[in-house]
């Protein structure tokens, strides 16, 4: 048995595992997790049998996801194994992550503790655009970095510089001549996922949702935090209803950053 860090060259691999475990294949996200993240492996004869992903944010905040094993080798301690290293490589950082209730005793085992709920709703948008946000251009990169830094207190520039290729729209709202809210949808083929939403101002987060979903006929997925009752009543009442839900875990800290302005993760695999 071989535990070890993997290389884009298995993206294939990782994406099988996925299929055995009725995930959605997600290619572009793997290809993304590769590029921003450290993807391990633990590979049985040759094939890889379960995974891993850290991600780092900076110096002090990581975010763990993608545990999995494949069905063969379920209930053998793969899952614990691999993420015993993967802990170990990510000494002294605060860690979160999302656990189904199958995976969270594991992680509870590990040392992670329940400090939220988050919720997937699922369904085609029924409302209008607000008409408040805009288009992103170039020049508001730079702008929403420093939004992001400010309140998710930890640097996820390196996703963050990918917005403009992989989510479209992209929108912005601006108060005072300066960005205070952004947000855009992941196009995974299936359908539409909101995020990251990000604002200085949660008033205007249903605004830019409206602006960033209106129109499409794909079914749309908001991962929202319970606590954010206002976004998640008004997702309901338009068509995006409340499905299953995940513990927001962390493990060596609190969780950073200004929670009720980070409306949705950039997506739940990387916070």
């Amino acid at each position: 048995m071989e535990m070890r860090r993997l290389t884009p060259d298995e993206l294939d691999d990782c994406v099988r595992l996925a299929k055995s475990r009725e995930w959605l294949p997600e290619r572009r996200k793997w290809a993304l997790l590769f590029e921003a993240g450290e993807v391990y492996g633990l590979l049985l004869d040759g094939t890889l049998v379960s995974t891993t992903v850290l991600t780092r944010y900076g110096a002090g905040y990581g975010v763990i996801s993608m545990v999995l094993t494949d069905p063969a080798h379920a209930r053998q301690g793969l899952a614990r194994r691999l993420m015993e290293r993967v802990l170990e490589q990510a000494d002294g950082l605060v860690l979160s992550l999302t656990a189904t209730p199958n995976g969270r005793p594991l992680y509870e085992r590990l040392g992670f503790e329940t400090v939220g709920e988050v919720t997937s709703h699922v369904g085609v948008f029924a409302g209008e655009p607000s008409g408040v946000s805009r288009a992103a251009t170039a020049a508001d990169l730079e702008p929403i970095l420093a939004l992001d830094r400010e309140l998710f207190e930890a640097d996820r520039g390196v996703l963050l510089r990918r917005l403009p290729d992989l989510h479209d729209p992209l929108r912005v709202i601006e108060r005072d001549g300066r960005v205070a809210a952004f947000g855009g949808v992941w196009d995974t083929g299936d359908q539409l996922v909101g995020g990251p939403v990000v604002t200085r101002d949660p008033e205007a987060a249903t605004a830019l949702l409206a602006d960033l979903l209106a129109g499409t006929a794909k079914p749309v997925r908001l991962d929202l935090d319970t606590r954010q009752t206002e976004v998640c009543a008004w997702a309901e009442a338009h068509g995006v209803q409340p499905g299953f839900s995940t513990k927001l875990m962390v493990r060596g800290g609190a969780l950073p950053g200004v929670r009720p302005s980070l409306v949705t993760s950039y997506n739940v695999a990387l916070g």
